[in-house]
Protein backbone atom coordinates (compact mmCIF):
# COMPACT_ATOMS: atom_id res chain seq x y z
CA UNK A 1 0.00 0.00 0.00
CA UNK A 2 1.23 3.70 -0.62
CA UNK A 3 2.26 5.93 2.06
CA UNK A 4 0.94 9.12 0.82
CA UNK A 5 2.77 11.97 2.01
CA UNK A 6 0.51 14.59 4.44
CA UNK A 7 0.52 18.52 2.97
CA UNK A 8 1.53 19.31 6.48
CA UNK A 9 4.71 18.06 5.80
CA UNK A 10 4.99 20.47 2.75
CA UNK A 11 4.09 23.50 4.48
CA UNK A 12 6.49 23.01 7.39
CA UNK A 13 9.14 22.30 4.30
CA UNK A 14 7.94 25.69 2.77
CA UNK A 15 7.79 27.64 6.10
CA UNK A 16 11.67 26.09 6.95
CA UNK A 17 12.73 28.17 3.71
CA UNK A 18 11.03 30.86 4.39
CA UNK A 19 12.37 31.14 8.00
CA UNK A 20 15.62 30.42 7.03
CA UNK A 21 16.13 33.14 4.16
CA UNK A 22 14.63 36.03 6.26
CA UNK A 23 16.67 35.14 8.99
CA UNK A 24 19.81 35.27 7.04
CA UNK A 25 18.83 38.97 5.55
CA UNK A 26 18.22 40.15 9.09
CA UNK A 27 21.57 38.94 10.06
CA UNK A 28 23.30 40.56 7.50
CA UNK A 29 24.24 43.59 9.03
CA UNK A 30 26.92 41.42 11.23
CA UNK A 31 28.73 40.86 8.13
CA UNK A 32 28.65 44.63 6.35
CA UNK A 33 29.81 46.30 9.85
CA UNK A 34 33.16 46.31 9.18
CA UNK A 35 32.83 47.65 5.47
CA UNK A 36 30.14 50.35 6.79
CA UNK A 37 32.23 51.51 9.59
CA UNK A 38 35.71 52.01 6.80
CA UNK A 39 33.43 53.53 3.53
CA UNK A 40 30.75 55.56 5.30
CA UNK A 41 33.16 56.34 9.02
CA UNK A 42 30.35 55.48 10.80
CA UNK A 43 30.48 54.29 14.24
CA UNK A 44 29.51 50.58 15.54
CA UNK A 45 27.76 52.51 17.99
CA UNK A 46 25.29 53.97 15.22
CA UNK A 47 25.24 50.91 12.72
CA UNK A 48 24.22 49.00 16.10
CA UNK A 49 21.53 51.65 16.51
CA UNK A 50 20.07 50.59 12.93
CA UNK A 51 20.78 46.84 13.89
CA UNK A 52 18.95 47.40 17.75
CA UNK A 53 16.01 49.15 15.69
CA UNK A 54 15.54 45.86 13.21
CA UNK A 55 15.67 43.84 16.13
CA UNK A 56 13.53 45.38 18.22
CA UNK A 57 10.40 45.34 15.46
CA UNK A 58 11.06 41.57 14.52
CA UNK A 59 9.91 41.86 17.94
CA UNK A 60 7.34 43.93 18.54
CA UNK A 61 5.24 42.95 15.23
CA UNK A 62 5.16 39.23 15.97
CA UNK A 63 1.81 39.56 18.03
CA UNK A 64 -0.03 41.52 15.39
CA UNK A 65 1.10 39.52 12.75
CA UNK A 66 -0.33 36.37 14.36
CA UNK A 67 -3.68 38.10 14.62
CA UNK A 68 -3.22 39.76 11.04
CA UNK A 69 -2.58 36.11 9.64
CA UNK A 70 -5.69 35.27 11.42
CA UNK A 71 -7.56 37.52 9.56
CA UNK A 72 -5.90 38.23 6.15
CA UNK A 73 -4.44 34.49 5.46
CA UNK A 74 -1.12 32.96 6.42
CA UNK A 75 0.09 32.96 2.53
CA UNK A 76 -1.03 36.63 1.73
CA UNK A 77 0.58 38.61 4.72
CA UNK A 78 3.69 36.17 4.23
CA UNK A 79 4.23 37.11 0.85
CA UNK A 80 3.72 40.91 1.65
CA UNK A 81 6.42 40.43 4.27
CA UNK A 82 9.28 39.38 1.75
CA UNK A 83 8.04 41.27 -0.85
CA UNK A 84 8.88 44.38 1.34
CA UNK A 85 12.18 42.27 1.94
CA UNK A 86 13.45 41.66 -1.10
CA UNK A 87 13.03 45.90 -2.22
CA UNK A 88 14.31 47.28 0.93
CA UNK A 89 17.49 45.19 0.87
CA UNK A 90 17.88 45.86 -2.60
CA UNK A 91 17.65 49.83 -1.94
CA UNK A 92 20.13 48.97 0.67
CA UNK A 93 22.92 49.23 -1.86
CA UNK A 94 22.06 53.26 -2.99
CA UNK A 95 22.42 54.55 0.48
CA UNK A 96 24.66 57.80 1.86
CA UNK A 97 23.23 58.92 4.68
CA UNK A 98 22.62 57.96 8.23
CA UNK A 99 18.79 57.99 7.80
CA UNK A 100 19.31 55.65 4.81
CA UNK A 101 21.05 52.71 6.99
CA UNK A 102 18.22 53.35 9.90
CA UNK A 103 15.24 52.87 7.31
CA UNK A 104 15.90 50.60 5.32
CA UNK A 105 17.97 48.20 7.57
CA UNK A 106 16.12 49.15 10.61
CA UNK A 107 12.43 50.14 10.08
CA UNK A 108 11.69 48.41 6.75
CA UNK A 109 13.79 44.65 6.89
CA UNK A 110 12.92 45.03 11.12
CA UNK A 111 9.32 45.08 9.85
CA UNK A 112 9.57 42.17 6.90
CA UNK A 113 11.37 40.24 9.36
CA UNK A 114 9.07 40.95 12.10
CA UNK A 115 6.06 39.26 10.34
CA UNK A 116 8.26 36.16 9.25
CA UNK A 117 9.42 35.45 12.94
CA UNK A 118 9.59 32.89 15.51
CA UNK A 119 6.00 33.77 15.78
CA UNK A 120 5.19 32.01 12.48
CA UNK A 121 6.80 28.63 13.56
CA UNK A 122 4.79 28.27 15.81
CA UNK A 123 1.63 29.00 13.96
CA UNK A 124 2.32 26.47 11.49
CA UNK A 125 3.33 23.87 14.24
CA UNK A 126 0.19 24.28 16.04
CA UNK A 127 -2.46 24.94 12.99
CA UNK A 128 -0.93 21.73 10.49
CA UNK A 129 0.22 19.63 13.65
CA UNK A 130 -1.15 17.31 16.37
CA UNK A 131 1.34 15.06 16.65
CA UNK A 132 5.09 14.99 16.41
CA UNK A 133 4.49 19.55 17.05
CA UNK A 134 7.37 19.38 19.55
CA UNK A 135 9.79 18.14 16.66
CA UNK A 136 8.37 20.06 14.10
CA UNK A 137 8.60 23.24 15.73
CA UNK A 138 12.52 22.70 17.40
CA UNK A 139 13.27 22.12 13.49
CA UNK A 140 11.73 25.57 11.81
CA UNK A 141 13.61 27.30 15.44
CA UNK A 142 16.42 26.21 13.92
CA UNK A 143 15.57 27.61 10.44
CA UNK A 144 15.19 31.04 12.28
CA UNK A 145 18.24 30.71 13.98
CA UNK A 146 20.70 28.72 11.73
CA UNK A 147 19.79 30.85 8.17
CA UNK A 148 21.66 34.13 9.99
CA UNK A 149 24.10 31.52 10.50
CA UNK A 150 24.96 29.57 7.52
CA UNK A 151 24.47 32.87 4.92
CA UNK A 152 27.75 34.48 6.67
CA UNK A 153 30.42 32.49 5.00
CA UNK A 154 29.41 33.44 2.10
CA UNK A 155 28.38 36.63 2.47
CA UNK A 156 31.76 37.61 3.89
CA UNK A 157 33.22 36.15 1.33
CA UNK A 158 31.48 38.16 -1.03
CA UNK A 159 32.33 41.16 0.32
CA UNK A 160 35.69 40.72 0.70
CA UNK A 161 35.77 39.44 -3.09
CA UNK A 162 33.15 41.84 -4.53
CA UNK A 163 32.07 44.24 -2.09
CA UNK A 164 29.13 44.57 0.64
CA UNK A 165 26.75 45.53 -1.70
CA UNK A 166 27.19 42.29 -3.53
CA UNK A 167 26.23 40.78 -0.53
CA UNK A 168 23.14 42.80 -0.49
CA UNK A 169 22.16 42.17 -4.26
CA UNK A 170 22.47 38.19 -3.14
CA UNK A 171 19.92 38.14 0.04
CA UNK A 172 17.64 40.30 -2.11
CA UNK A 173 17.64 37.71 -4.84
CA UNK A 174 17.21 35.32 -2.28
CA UNK A 175 14.13 37.09 -1.22
CA UNK A 176 12.70 36.57 -4.64
CA UNK A 177 13.28 32.94 -4.95
CA UNK A 178 11.46 31.97 -1.61
CA UNK A 179 8.70 34.62 -2.40
CA UNK A 180 7.70 32.04 -5.43
CA UNK A 181 8.12 28.74 -3.35
CA UNK A 182 5.86 30.68 -0.65
CA UNK A 183 3.34 31.83 -3.98
CA UNK A 184 2.91 27.67 -5.16
CA UNK A 185 3.12 26.00 -2.09
CA UNK A 186 2.30 27.56 0.53
CA UNK A 187 -1.82 27.27 2.51
CA UNK A 188 -3.43 28.19 4.94
CA UNK A 189 -4.93 26.06 7.28
CA UNK A 190 -5.18 22.19 6.41
CA UNK A 191 -8.89 22.60 5.92
CA UNK A 192 -8.21 24.66 3.31
CA UNK A 193 -7.29 21.19 1.59
CA UNK A 194 -9.81 19.28 3.36
CA UNK A 195 -7.90 17.83 5.71
CA UNK A 196 -6.98 17.00 8.94
CA UNK A 197 -4.29 18.43 10.78
CA UNK A 198 -1.42 15.77 10.97
CA UNK A 199 -1.76 13.25 13.53
CA UNK A 200 -5.75 13.95 14.43
CA UNK A 201 -7.73 11.12 14.45
CA UNK A 202 -11.50 11.45 12.32
CA UNK A 203 -14.12 12.92 14.60
CA UNK A 204 -11.97 14.33 16.98
CA UNK A 205 -12.93 17.64 18.21
CA UNK A 206 -10.91 20.69 17.29
CA UNK A 207 -9.59 23.23 19.48
CA UNK A 208 -10.69 26.52 20.01
CA UNK A 209 -9.74 28.60 16.52
CA UNK A 210 -9.78 32.15 17.79
CA UNK A 211 -7.61 33.80 19.82
CA UNK A 212 -7.64 36.81 21.55
CA UNK A 213 -6.72 40.17 20.28
CA UNK A 214 -3.09 41.08 20.96
CA UNK A 215 -3.31 43.96 23.40
CA UNK A 216 -6.40 41.89 25.30
CA UNK A 217 -3.59 38.50 24.70
CA UNK A 218 -1.51 41.11 26.84
CA UNK A 219 -3.97 42.11 29.35
CA UNK A 220 -4.81 38.33 29.98
CA UNK A 221 -1.42 37.32 30.31
CA UNK A 222 -0.32 40.04 32.19
CA UNK A 223 -1.91 38.45 35.45
CA UNK A 224 0.03 34.89 35.29
CA UNK A 225 3.75 34.60 36.58
CA UNK A 226 3.96 32.21 33.82
CA UNK A 227 4.40 35.32 31.22
CA UNK A 228 6.63 37.43 33.23
CA UNK A 229 9.46 33.96 33.94
CA UNK A 230 8.85 32.86 30.54
CA UNK A 231 9.14 36.73 28.59
CA UNK A 232 12.20 37.79 31.02
CA UNK A 233 13.73 34.36 30.33
CA UNK A 234 13.26 34.55 26.34
CA UNK A 235 14.67 38.67 26.92
CA UNK A 236 17.94 36.85 27.96
CA UNK A 237 17.61 34.67 25.38
CA UNK A 238 17.64 37.12 22.66
CA UNK A 239 20.29 39.33 24.37
CA UNK A 240 22.74 36.34 24.52
CA UNK A 241 22.25 35.31 20.66
CA UNK A 242 21.25 37.78 18.14
CA UNK A 243 22.00 40.60 19.73
CA UNK A 244 25.50 40.07 21.51
CA UNK A 245 26.92 36.71 19.10
CA UNK A 246 24.86 36.92 16.45
CA UNK A 247 25.43 41.17 15.74
CA UNK A 248 29.18 41.52 17.30
CA UNK A 249 31.24 38.03 17.29
CA UNK A 250 32.71 38.66 13.81
CA UNK A 251 33.58 42.48 15.24
CA UNK A 252 34.84 40.93 18.32
CA UNK A 253 36.99 38.61 16.32
CA UNK A 254 38.44 41.44 14.54
CA UNK A 255 39.86 43.16 17.69
CA UNK A 256 42.01 40.26 17.76
CA UNK A 257 42.85 39.90 14.71
CA UNK A 258 41.03 37.07 13.43
CA UNK A 259 40.11 37.43 9.88
CA UNK A 260 36.03 38.17 9.07
CA UNK A 261 35.60 34.87 6.92
CA UNK A 262 37.07 32.98 9.49
CA UNK A 263 34.56 34.42 11.72
CA UNK A 264 32.05 34.13 9.98
CA UNK A 265 33.07 30.52 9.24
CA UNK A 266 32.56 29.98 12.96
CA UNK A 267 29.16 31.59 12.99
CA UNK A 268 28.06 29.32 10.76
CA UNK A 269 29.22 26.36 12.77
CA UNK A 270 27.20 27.61 15.13
CA UNK A 271 24.10 27.57 12.45
CA UNK A 272 25.01 23.34 11.56
CA UNK A 273 25.03 22.65 15.41
CA UNK A 274 22.30 24.80 16.22
CA UNK A 275 19.92 22.25 13.55
CA UNK A 276 21.25 19.25 15.51
CA UNK A 277 20.47 20.84 18.91
CA UNK A 278 16.84 22.68 18.46
CA UNK A 279 15.69 19.59 16.67
CA UNK A 280 17.19 17.42 19.88
CA UNK A 281 15.64 19.77 22.02
CA UNK A 282 12.03 19.54 20.04
CA UNK A 283 12.26 16.03 20.64
CA UNK A 284 13.41 16.00 24.35
CA UNK A 285 10.47 19.08 24.79
CA UNK A 286 8.29 16.08 23.85
CA UNK A 287 9.63 13.88 26.52
CA UNK A 288 10.92 15.40 29.32
CA UNK A 289 10.14 18.57 31.43
CA UNK A 290 10.29 22.02 30.13
CA UNK A 291 11.43 23.59 33.08
CA UNK A 292 14.21 21.24 33.38
CA UNK A 293 15.67 21.69 29.81
CA UNK A 294 15.70 25.56 30.20
CA UNK A 295 17.20 25.55 33.55
CA UNK A 296 20.26 23.55 31.56
CA UNK A 297 20.27 25.28 28.49
CA UNK A 298 20.62 28.74 30.14
CA UNK A 299 23.07 27.68 32.73
CA UNK A 300 25.20 25.66 29.70
CA UNK A 301 25.10 29.17 27.91
CA UNK A 302 26.06 31.55 30.23
CA UNK A 303 29.20 29.46 31.52
CA UNK A 304 30.35 29.48 27.99
CA UNK A 305 29.50 33.17 27.78
CA UNK A 306 31.62 33.53 30.87
CA UNK A 307 34.57 32.41 29.51
CA UNK A 308 34.48 33.41 25.68
CA UNK A 309 36.88 36.78 26.46
CA UNK A 310 39.50 34.36 27.86
CA UNK A 311 39.16 32.22 24.64
CA UNK A 312 39.54 35.59 22.17
CA UNK A 313 42.11 36.60 24.19
CA UNK A 314 44.20 33.03 23.99
CA UNK A 315 44.27 33.83 20.17
CA UNK A 316 40.90 31.71 19.26
CA UNK A 317 42.19 28.56 19.53
CA UNK A 318 39.35 27.34 21.09
CA UNK A 319 36.78 29.26 19.23
CA UNK A 320 36.02 26.35 17.37
CA UNK A 321 34.96 24.27 20.62
CA UNK A 322 32.96 27.79 21.67
CA UNK A 323 31.02 27.16 17.77
CA UNK A 324 29.84 23.88 18.85
CA UNK A 325 29.25 23.95 22.34
CA UNK A 326 27.17 27.66 21.58
CA UNK A 327 25.39 26.85 18.55
CA UNK A 328 23.69 23.40 20.26
CA UNK A 329 22.60 25.66 22.60
CA UNK A 330 21.71 28.75 20.60
CA UNK A 331 18.15 28.53 20.35
CA UNK A 332 16.84 25.26 21.96
CA UNK A 333 14.92 27.09 24.34
CA UNK A 334 12.15 28.06 22.04
CA UNK A 335 10.36 24.80 22.08
CA UNK A 336 10.02 24.17 25.62
CA UNK A 337 8.98 28.08 25.67
CA UNK A 338 6.34 27.27 23.00
CA UNK A 339 5.33 24.29 25.37
CA UNK A 340 4.98 25.91 28.31
CA UNK A 341 2.86 28.81 26.67
CA UNK A 342 0.80 26.35 25.57
CA UNK A 343 0.19 25.22 28.34
CA UNK A 344 -0.36 27.96 30.57
CA UNK A 345 -2.61 29.80 28.04
CA UNK A 346 -4.18 27.01 26.07
CA UNK A 347 -3.37 26.15 22.42
CA UNK A 348 -5.68 28.92 20.65
CA UNK A 349 -3.83 31.07 22.12
CA UNK A 350 0.09 29.95 22.01
CA UNK A 351 0.75 32.02 18.57
CA UNK A 352 -0.20 35.52 19.95
CA UNK A 353 1.31 35.33 23.66
CA UNK A 354 4.41 33.64 22.42
CA UNK A 355 4.26 36.59 20.04
CA UNK A 356 4.54 38.53 23.07
CA UNK A 357 7.04 36.70 24.94
CA UNK A 358 8.64 36.49 21.13
CA UNK A 359 8.98 40.30 21.27
CA UNK A 360 10.84 40.28 24.54
CA UNK A 361 13.40 38.15 22.99
CA UNK A 362 14.41 40.27 20.43
CA UNK A 363 13.79 43.16 22.80
CA UNK A 364 16.95 41.74 24.80
CA UNK A 365 18.46 41.33 21.35
CA UNK A 366 18.03 44.91 20.21
CA UNK A 367 19.32 46.11 24.29
CA UNK A 368 22.31 43.64 23.61
CA UNK A 369 22.94 44.57 20.20
CA UNK A 370 23.20 48.22 20.92
CA UNK A 371 24.64 47.52 24.21
CA UNK A 372 27.73 45.90 22.89
CA UNK A 373 28.19 48.46 20.38
CA UNK A 374 28.11 50.93 22.83
CA UNK A 375 30.56 49.16 25.42
CA UNK A 376 32.82 48.34 22.89
CA UNK A 377 32.93 52.22 21.49
CA UNK A 378 33.46 53.33 25.07
CA UNK A 379 36.07 50.65 26.48
CA UNK A 380 37.29 49.72 23.57
CA UNK A 381 36.58 45.92 24.30
CA UNK A 382 33.94 43.60 24.50
CA UNK A 383 34.53 41.90 27.25
CA UNK A 384 32.09 43.52 30.00
CA UNK A 385 29.20 42.84 27.33
CA UNK A 386 29.99 39.19 27.53
CA UNK A 387 30.35 39.04 31.28
CA UNK A 388 27.51 40.82 31.92
CA UNK A 389 25.43 37.99 29.13
CA UNK A 390 26.74 35.03 30.84
CA UNK A 391 25.62 36.53 34.54
CA UNK A 392 22.15 37.02 33.26
CA UNK A 393 21.95 33.85 31.30
CA UNK A 394 23.08 32.17 34.61
CA UNK A 395 20.16 33.94 36.65
CA UNK A 396 18.13 33.05 33.58
CA UNK A 397 18.36 29.42 33.78
CA UNK A 398 17.85 29.19 38.08
CA UNK A 399 14.12 31.08 38.02
CA UNK A 400 12.88 27.84 36.69
CA UNK A 401 14.13 26.03 39.63
CA UNK A 402 12.69 28.20 41.77
CA UNK A 403 9.37 28.27 39.74
CA UNK A 404 6.89 25.38 40.48
CA UNK A 405 4.98 23.91 37.71
CA UNK A 406 1.34 25.27 39.53
CA UNK A 407 2.51 28.86 37.71
CA UNK A 408 2.30 27.25 34.57
CA UNK A 409 -1.29 26.48 35.09
CA UNK A 410 -3.64 28.69 32.84
CA UNK A 411 -5.15 31.87 34.56
CA UNK A 412 -8.81 32.97 34.34
CA UNK A 413 -9.56 35.30 31.31
CA UNK A 414 -9.71 38.36 32.24
CA UNK A 415 -10.22 40.12 28.98
CA UNK A 416 -13.24 39.82 26.69
CA UNK A 417 -11.82 38.02 23.40
CA UNK A 418 -12.78 40.80 20.76
CA UNK A 419 -11.78 41.28 16.83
Amino acid sequence: MRLRLHYAWIVALVTFAVLLVTAGIRATPGVLMISLEGEFGWSRAVISGAVAINIALFGLIGPFAASVMDRWGLRRVVLAAIALLGIAVALTTRMQSQWHLTLLWGVLVGTGTGVTSMVLAAIVANRWFDERRGLVLGVLSAANATGQLVFLPLLASLVAARGWRAAALLVAGAAVIVFVIVLVFMRDRPEDLGLLPYGRAPGRAAEPRRPLAPVAALRHAAHSRAFWVLAGTFFVCGASTNGLIGTHLIAACHDYAIPEIRSAQLLAMMGLFDIVGTTASGWLTDRYSSRHLLFGYYTLRGISLLFLPFTLQAGGGGLAWFAVFYGLDWIATVPPTVRLTGEAFGRENTGVIYGWIGASHQLGASAAAFGAGAIRTTLGNYEAAFWIAGGLCMLAGLSFLTTGCRAFTPPPVVAPQTA
